[in-house]
């Protein structure tokens, strides 16, 4: 699976972005989607995963309520909706992608290239 994250920008605090992360190859559907983030000197981290058919969706404690997780299957393209934004989310964003749901991120596969996104105080 190749995938391709964009949507980042730079955005006011209390904004709102949404990711988009573009997957080509092998059968998207298969396949659980996830998004990470990493700000400067930190590690990266789990945001937000869906499993394969959409039904279930999984969110880091700084995301839930503000954040949504989506995927269109027939678009192969997963998505990051993030309402409220605040400087602390400032990072680049990952997608990724693996046969299962993980919080780990050496648990998934499949990466994309990240976008970078900006919260301005």
């Amino acid at each position: 699976v190749q995938l391709q994250a964009y949507g980042g920008g730079l955005v006011q605090a209390g904004g709102s972005l949404r990711l988009s992360c573009a997957a080509s190859g092998r059968t998207f559907s298969n396949y659980a989607m996830g998004w990470f983030r990493q700000a400067p000197g930190k590690g990266r981290e789990f945001v937000a995963a869906i499993n394969w058919s959409g039904g279930s969706t999984y969110y880091a404690d700084s995301a839930k309520g503000r954040f949504t997780i989506s995927r269109d299957n027939a678009k192969i393209t997963a998505y990051l909706q993030m309402n409220s934004l605040k400087p602390e989310d400032m990072a680049v964003y990952y997608c990724a992608a693996d046969s299962s749901v993980s919080y780990y991120d050496n648990m998934w596969y499949y990466w994309g290239q990240g976008t970078l996104v900006t919260v301005s105080s």
